[in-house]
């Protein structure tokens, strides 16, 4: 496992660069999901664009103003943080170093590097402004078209998405946040991905509507594009270990050297009862609690696929690995499934079948429908084998992404039959230009 780039390229490179720990594993693929998420959101957007399907607007600018006294201040302190925290964090000696997160959130900082930084902000604001001032400023008319608002669709989509991810994560783990609410809500780890799937999709419907783009056309454009930044995302999870892994796998058990060995009912047990400390502190009351399934490997496969420790996670869960002296020296007893790695191949495979599709769906927004009935099948199905924290109602006890992942099926299925209905009527045929 990778916590962070300092420890990928210390084993690939043998290389011990103390700033690359700054770099997070996890955050470093989500930030790739987002780029290709883009790319792929952009060459739809524009694909639209070409076919009629999407207009520009025209909208009216400012220029030749000098900057405002909110312009200087705000990239003041966009500048002083960035010294402060981050250019800090590089030249610290401070123990905290070691630990980016700890740092952020720590009074830890460089104060000369943060002055520094937020005057040379500040002043290539004024200077900016100061090259394109003019004798009278302007106001100018321009045509945006809905491609070139990719950018801010994706801001909104992070802000609002991490915002969600948090929110549904805590509220999944209620125990978690009663016992240290600031940390499980400063905390980078702990996601739901379904929570910031629904608080971004709001943010970008109400985006769309200001901006007259036609929301069902950016649901088509925008389905393939998640598909594939939900699978880049869950490389993260399984690079980082981040916990959004599965059960155990009773087929096997965790060595010294963090690999997983064959094991009989007998020895399984047997790793339990000497880890029931762990078992029990962490997830279950009682060991005839703890989940696991046993499936052996076939032999043309690697054994991780099925059953993996992972050794030096990220959120240090599990029990001490033997003569490691790094931060990140935990691994889990007794092997589970990786669900991240089946999940980021099912949806990679789930991206190419939307992307092939796209363009035979004759009434606009059943792509997307059909994104939510694949995007929640793919889910429900993976929860079987996940560890989640479960409701209980009328008998049943299901997760939260469970019962969410259900409701998109359902409404899935509702959008594709309702267009499907009613679509031509509203003038959503997907080859027809705009008016």
């Amino acid at each position: 496992m990778y916590p962070n780039l300092y420890y990928a390229f210390k084993d690939l490179f043998g290389v011990e660069w103390n700033w690359l720990r700054i770099f997070n594993s996890f955050g470093f693929f989500v930030a790739l999901a987002f780029i290709a998420a883009a790319v792929v959101l952009s060459t739809e957007l524009k694909r639209k664009e070409r076919e009629g399907l999407l207009m520009s607007k025209e909208e009216t600018i400012t220029v030749g103003r000098p900057a405002t006294v909110g312009e200087i201040l705000l990239n003041f302190i966009l500048g002083f943080l960035l010294g402060y925290k981050i250019i800090g964090l590089f030249i610290s000696d401070s123990p905290l170093a070691k630990d980016p997160q700890s740092f952020i959130f720590s009074k830890e900082g460089s104060m000369p590097m943060g002055l520094l930084l937020g005057f040379l902000f500040a002043g290539l604001k004024w200077w900016e402004r100061k090259k394109q001032k003019l004798a009278k400023p302007e106001q100018r008319k321009i045509r945006i078209w809905p491609h070139d608002r990719v950018g801010d669709i994706v801001i909104f989509a992070a802000i609002f998405g991490f915002l969600g991810a948090k929110i549904f994560h805590n509220l999944e783990n209620w125990d978690d946040l009663v016992k240290n609410p600031i940390e499980s809500l400063l905390s980078f780890s702990g996601l739901t991905f379904y929570g910031g799937l629904i608080c971004a999709g709001a943010a970008i419907i109400y985006y769309a509507k200001r901006h007259g783009i036609k929301v069902w056309h950016l649901a088509d454009a925008i389905a393939p594009a998640l598909m594939l930044a939900y699978a880049l995302g869950r490389i993260g999870c399984q690079v980082s270990g981040d916990g959004d892994w599965g059960i155990l796998n009773s087929a096997y058990v965790t060595d010294n050297n963090g690999k997983a060995i064959r094991a009989t009912p007998e020895t399984f047990q047997q790793e339990l009862n000497v880890h029931k400390n762990f078992y029990l502190h962490e997830h279950y009351d009682s060991l005839s609690q703890v989940e696991h399934r046993s499936v052996v490997a076939p032999s043309f496969l690697p054994t991780w696929m099925f059953a993996y420790s992972y050794p030096m996670n990220v959120i240090k869960e599990g029990e001490l690995i033997p003569g490691c002296n790094e931060e990140h020296c935990y691994q889990l007893p007794i092997p589970v499934f990786p669900t991240p790695f089946y999940e980021t191949v099912t949806c990679l495979l789930l991206f190419l079948f939307l992307w092939m599709v796209r363009k035979r769906f004759k009434i606009t927004g059943q792509l997307f429908g059909l994104y939510l009935v694949l995007n929640g099948f793919e889910r429900f199905f993976i929860e079987k084998i996940r560890i989640n924290t479960q409701y209980h109602l009328f008998g049943f006890h299901p997760t939260q992404a469970e019962l969410i992942s259900a409701l998109l099926i359902v409404a899935g299925v509702f959008i594709i039959v309702y267009l499907n209905k009613f679509g031509q009527k509203q003038g959503l045929n997907s080859t027809q230009p705009m008016d």
